[in-house]
C-alpha cells in the first residue's frame, strides 16, 4: 500500500469508522509526512509517516512520558505494526509564532497579555525539564546526551553549512581551538535536565487556549540553559531585548523553585549556551537556505546575524574565546546576502547521504555529478558500539580504514573522480558534485567522503565543500 492508503487504514482500525477526507499538511523543515484525517462520525486526528523508526519510538516515549508528568503535549492514538505511520491528537493549526505574528499584524506586539503568555510557557517548560530528569534516555535519538559529540556536530554545521558557504574568513586551526575551549565550559553546565532541543515558538501549539509542545523527538539529557535560549532568541519571532531579559529572569526563578540551582552562574553559562543555539541556527539557514534554496530560511538569516549581534555586545563570557569571538564580530557586521559570493574556479562539493531519504538534490543548476553506492562494504552499523558513532569518529575510522574493500572502494572512486576534476579545471568548470551513499547516512558514507574531500584538497587548486546530509 501506499503511505495514503496505510494511514487511511490505520485511521479505520482506530476510529472504527470510515475515513470521509484527509488533507496533506505543510511539513516545514522536516521529511516527515502529515495528514489531517476525518471520520464518518466526527473523530479526527493527525496522522504521520517518518522512514526513520528510531526517531519515531523517541516519539512515541516522550509523548507517553511527558504526558504521565502531566505536559501538555498530543495524546498518541495508535501505530502501524512497523512503527512508521502513527495517529496523534489533532491540536488546530495555531502556533505560538503564528499567534505571535497576527497579533503584530494587528498592531500589537510583547503587550502583557502577549508576556503573560510566554511566562505560561517558561513555566511549562521548567517543570518539563525538571520532571524530566529521570527518563530513560536510552530512548533518546540520536544521542541520549548532548554532550561534547553533540556540541561538535553543531559547531561543525556552523562552520561547514554557513561560514564557508558564506566565505566567511577563519583560521581552522584557531577556531577548532576556540571550539574545544567552549565546549569544555559549556559542560561545566548541570546537564542532567530533560533538553528538548528544538523549544521554539513554531513548536508550540496553542490549543483550547493553553500551550501544548510538539516536535520533541529530538530531547535528550542536557543543560537547561539550552531550550531557554532556543525559544528566547529565535531569529524570527524577534523579541526585544528587554523583554528577552525581563522573561530569563522570570524562568530563572521558576526553575530555581523546582531545583537547586546557582542563579549567578547559571546566567553565566546561559550566555555560552545562546552562544551555541545561534551559531546552530545559523547552520541550519546556510544548509536549508543558502544550500536548498529555500527562501523562508534565506530571509532568517539577517535575523539572526542581529540576535548574534547582541549577545557578542552586550553579554561578555567568562573565557577567551579570541579566534571565535573575532569570527562573530565578522558575522554581525557583515550582511549576508541570499546569494552568497561565489568561490573563484572549481567547487567540489563532497557528499554522504541516507538511500532511505532518497538521493541527493542538485542544486547547482547543472546536473549530473558522481554517485557511490558505499551499502556493499563492511559496515559498522551492525555492531552495537558503533552505533552512536559516525565517519567522522575514531572508532569509525579505525574500523573502516583497516578494511580491505574500503581502501579498493575510495581507491577506484579516486581514479574516476580525479581526472574529472583535472578536465574541469582545464575547462574553467565551477562545479562538480561527489556523493556517497549508504544505508543510514552515518557510517560508510560519511567516511568515504571525508576521505576523499581531504585527498582533493591535497592534490587539486579547487574549493571543497562537505555535506553530511544526514548528520544535521
Amino acid at each position: 500500500m501506499n503511505p495514503e492508503e496505510t494511514i487511511v487504514s490505520l485511521f479505520e482500525q482506530w476510529s472504527g469508522t470510515r475515513c470521509m477526507e484527509y488533507q496533506s499538511l505543510h511539513a516545514n523543515g522536516s521529511n516527515r509526512l502529515y495528514w489531517r484525517m476525518h471520520g464518518l462520525t466526527g473523530q479526527q486526528c493527525i496522522a504521520a509517516y517518518n522512514e526513520d523508526v528510531r526517531e519515531n519510538e523517541a516519539f512515541f516515549y516522550y509523548c507517553r512520558a511527558l504526558r504521565d508528568r502531566g505536559i501538555h503535549v498530543p495524546e498518541l492514538y495508535s501505530v502501524s505494526d512497523d512503527h512508521k505511520y502513527y495517529l496523534q491528537q489533532d491540536l488546530g493549526d495555531v502556533t505560538l509564532f503564528s499567534h505571535l505574528s497576527d497579533h503584530r499584524k494587528a498592531g500589537g506586539g510583547f503587550d502583557a497579555g502577549m508576556l503573560t503568555l510566554y511566562k505560561q510557557v517558561l513555566a511549562d517548560l521548567a517543570q518539563m525539564q525538571v520532571a524530566g530528569r529521570d527518563m530513560d534516555f536510552t530512548h533518546a535519538y540520536p544521542r541520549s546526551d548532548f554532550d561534547r559529540q553533540s556540541i561538535q556536530w553543531d559547531l561543525n554545521y556552523f562552520k561547514y553549512y554557513f561560514l564557508k558557504l558564506t566565505h566567511t574568513p577563519f583560521d581552522e586551526e584557531l577556531l577548532e581551538r576556540d571550539f574545544s575551549l567552549l565546549t569544555d565550559y559549556l559542560l561545566e553546565a548541570d546537564c542532567g535536565f530533560f533538553l528538548y532541543r528544538d523549544f521554539q515558538a513554531r513548536n508550540i501549539m496553542l490549543y483550547e487556549n493553553t500551550p501544548y509542545y510538539i516536535d520533541f523527538q529530538g530531547g535528550r539529557r542536557g543543560a537547561a540553559q539550552y531550550d531557554v535560549a532556543s525559544l528566547l532568541y529565535s531569529a524570527r519571532s524577534e523579541i526585544p531585548e528587554v523583554i528577552r531579559q525581563e522573561l530569563l529572569e522570570y524562568y530563572i526563578q521558576c526553575l530555581a523553585n523546582r531545583y537547586p540551582i546557582d542563579t549567578k552562574v547559571f546566567r553565566q553559562q546561559f550566555h555560552a549556551y545562546v552562544r551555541i543555539r545561534i551559531m546552530q541556527t545559523l547552520g541550519a539557514y546556510g544548509f536549508r537556505g543558502l544550500l536548498e534554496k529555500k527562501e523562508q530560511f534565506i530571509s532568517s538569516i539577517p535575523l539572526a546575524l542581529h540576535n548574534l549581534r547582541i549577545v557578542t555586545e552586550n553579554q561578555p563570557l567568562p573565557i577567551a574565546l579570541p579566534h571565535l569571538e573575532q569570527v562573530w564580530r565578522t558575522l554581525a557586521e557583515r550582511s549576508i546576502s541570499p546569494e552568497p559570493p561565489a568561490a573563484e574556479g572549481l567547487t567540489v562539493e563532497v557528499g554522504s547521504f541516507s538511500y532511505k531519504k532518497g538521493l541527493p538534490q542538485d542544486t547547482s543548476g547543472n546536473g549530473g555529478g558522481f554517485i557511490f553506492d558505499c551499502r556493499a562494504l563492511p559496515n559498522p552499523g551492525r555492531y552495537p558500539e558503533y552505533l552512536n558513532y559516525t565517519g567522522k569518529d575514531r572508532p569509525v575510522i579505525e574500523f573502516l580504514q583497516d578494511a580491505p574493500a574500503v581502501k579498493y572502494f575510495l581507491n577506484a572512486a579516486k581514479q574516476m573522480v580525479g581526472p574529472s576534476v583535472k578536465r574541469y579545471l582545464e575547462r574553467n568548470f565551477t562545479h562538480l558534485s561527489v556523493y556517497f551513499g549508504c544505508t543510514g547516512g552515518q557510517h560508510r558514507s560519511v567516511y568515504c567522503a571525508e576521505r576523499l574531500a581531504e585527498w582533493l584538497s591535497e592534490n587539486f587548486d579547487c574549493h571543497v565543500v562537505l555535506i553530511h546530509r544526514e548528520q544535521q
